[in-house]
């Protein structure tokens, strides 16, 4: 059984229960003082703590998609990191290939012509070896005779860290929602891409090129957008795709706009930060290189960089996120630019979690939407 799985979370709420009633049943006999009875006592207590904790930690990974699987929370999940290929030249598969479809929990969702689909895919990079999982929600017009011939703007959505691509459809509800507003005419029909920043897991490089690394930028604004372009009709013009993220893919979707503007002509960061972090889960990204650690700080390439020829939006909240202040500073910042056109929503309260995100992507779905070209 799986890690996300409701059977392993009702077993371990079962087994929770089961040992609290066991410990107030048995502790009147675990009264005396022989060691027998205080380590019968301290065995009963530990053993309870443990599966409420348990219990707690595996609704939680649920709820906001920390974790995708059992070697994943243990460090030790295979498959999903960076891949050198040495006869890529002689290969004959392609930079994408589909593993399963699924589909779109809507009305109508057995159908792709009413509900669309979702294809899961794993994508190898041409240039950076780099290979990845990822979902790619395909709009019901996407498979309408009337529209065989048509392309259609793609956006890559992007999870925090951790986070787990299976979060974005299940927790964030990104196939739904942008469902629901094309068919209600809030935005035109559109590609997303979803998946992990976390690349190279259980490392977290910020979509940074890491020096003798994983070039997780590179990944995302060149290999990503052949792959998905070399097997869908995508626009393929500049100006036909987006990228949306909420925390680190928040902070990635800015940098990558930024960086990128001929790739990504709008980007939308939901509760961002605005400089690449170094701890633990990251490594040294930058091995003293000081103009890599420049590059990758927004703060510093508004200042000395000319501003980019694309749109952004930020979003926060006046009470409950942390980035409050310095989100109102980057608009400040980009507006004294001029160039770079800059969007917000910050909402009254809501903390760094799914409940808040769900309230901004509707918006930001469709603002993204009017920003994108099908062509």
């Amino acid at each position: 059984m799986g890690l996300t799985s409701n059977k392993v979370l009702a077993l371990s709420v079962v087994c929770a229960v089961l040992l609290f009633v066991g410990t107030v049943w048995y502790w009147p006999r675990l009264a005396r003082r022989s060691w027998r009875a205080v380590t019968g006592r301290v065995g009963l207590l530990f053993a309870t703590q443990l599966m409420i904790f348990s219990s707690i930690g595996l609704a939680a990974n649920q709820a906001f998609g920390f974790y995708a699987s059992w070697a994943d929370l243990f460090g030790q999940e295979s498959g999903q990191g960076v891949v050198v290929d040495h006869n890529a030249a002689g290969s004959r598969a392609g930079p994408l290939q589909v593993t399963d479809t699924q589909e779109v929990n809507v009305t109508g969702g057995a159908r792709p012509q009413i509900g669309g689909q979702i294809q899961k895919v794993d994508i190898v990079g041409r240039k950076t070896r780099i290979a990845s999982p990822a979902f790619v929600y395909l709009p019901p017009e996407y498979f309408q005779p009337q529209y065989r011939t048509r392309t259609f703007p793609a956006t890559v959505v992007l999870t925090g860290y951790p986070g787990t691509a299976q979060a974005l459809i299940k927790g964030l509800h990104y196939p739904q929602t942008a469902h629901e507003l094309a068919k209600t005419g809030k935005m035109q029909p559109m590609i997303l891409v979803m998946l992990r920043p976390t690349v190279a897991p259980p490392r977290d490089t910020e979509c940074v090129n890491v020096p003798g690394g994983p070039q997780t930028e590179t990944f995302f604004e060149r290999d990503l957008p052949d792959a998905v372009m070399a097997h869908y009709r995508v626009g393929k013009k500049p100006g036909s795709w987006g990228v949306i993220g909420d925390s680190t893919g928040g902070y990635c979707a800015l940098k990558l706009a930024m960086h990128h503007p001929k790739v990504y002509a709008a980007a939308a960061g939901l509760s961002p930060y605005y400089t690449a972090p170094i701890d633990p889960t990251t490594g040294d990204l930058f091995h003293s290189d000081t103009a890599l650690r420049n590059h990758a700080d927004l703060w510093w390439c508004l200042k000395y960089l000319p501003p980019p020829d694309t749109s952004l939006l930020v979003s926060s909240s006046r009470v409950g996120e942390a980035n409050y202040r310095s989100t109102l500073k980057f608009i400040g910042q980009v507006q004294a630019k001029g160039v770079t056109r800059i969007s917000s929503i910050i909402l009254d309260s809501g903390g760094h979690n799914f409940n808040t995100w769900r309230r901004e992507i509707p918006g930001a779905l469709q603002w993204l939407s009017g920003r994108l070209s099908d062509r």
